[in-house]
């Protein structure tokens, strides 16, 4: 009988090296905060948190010939193909050693959606959305003092727009197959994070009773 059971809880945990990564894509407009929840998640939930931007600007930082390129494409005002983003968070997902990871701020755009589930033959597990006004987001970004360029309010509004253009689709998408958490963050870092701590504590709820259910 005891065999059995060893024999269950391996099948059900698996080997590692099989085991597909739990991925989340965490969207939400600037100045949603969700960087701030990002870090949270990681304190206490055990995930590795990848923003596809600092993946580019570290590569571009590097000074390697892919590096080079991607500044190009960014100085000339082109879209870095997504290929390039998805090797960058494949190589990330690959040196953390972990299984769990916070996928910030990608997919931007369906074309990223698509393409990183044909590459990857990854689904998220869901879609964190960070859903909030643009008047409050607007207000945080001028507010906040962190010296950046891109703060000021033409550039503000110019992001927003194309949050709205390009990455709700992608979370509508999501949303038909039942797979968006939808946060309200316009409430406090708090009150935000506890809802957030909600939606993950039910996935894990989840997973022990499917333990359980086997044993």
């Amino acid at each position: 009988m005891g065999t059995s059971v060893d024999a269950a809880i391996k099948e059900e945990n698996g080997n590692v090296a099989e085991k597909k990564p739990i991925v989340v894509f965490v969207l939400g407009g600037p100045g949603s905060g969700k960087g701030t929840q990002c870090a949270n998640i990681v304190q206490h939930f055990g995930y590795t948190h990848l923003s596809a931007g600092d993946l580019l600007r570290a590569e571009i930082k590097s000074g390697s010939e892919n590096g080079t390129m991607i500044q190009e494409m960014i100085k000339e005002g082109k879209i870095v193909p997504s290929e390039v983003t998805i090797k960058l968070l494949q190589k990330a997902m690959q040196e953390s050693g972990n299984d769990k990871f916070l996928i910030d701020g990608f997919p931007r755009n369906e074309e990223n959606r698509a393409a990183f589930e044909s590459i990857t033959k990854i689904e998220p597990e869901f879609v964190l959305f960070f859903d909030c006004s643009e008047e409050e987001m607007e207000r945080r970004l001028l507010n906040r003092n962190q010296g950046r360029v891109d703060d000021n309010i033409e550039t503000i509004r110019k992001r927003f727009k194309v949050f709205l253009e390009s990455s709700i689709p992608v979370v509508e998408y999501y949303d038909s197959k039942g797979k968006v958490r939808k946060i309200d963050a316009a409430k406090s870092v708090e009150e935000v994070f506890e809802a957030v701590k909600a939606i993950f504590t039910q996935k894990y709820e989840k997973v022990k009773r499917h333990r359980c259910s086997i044993l």
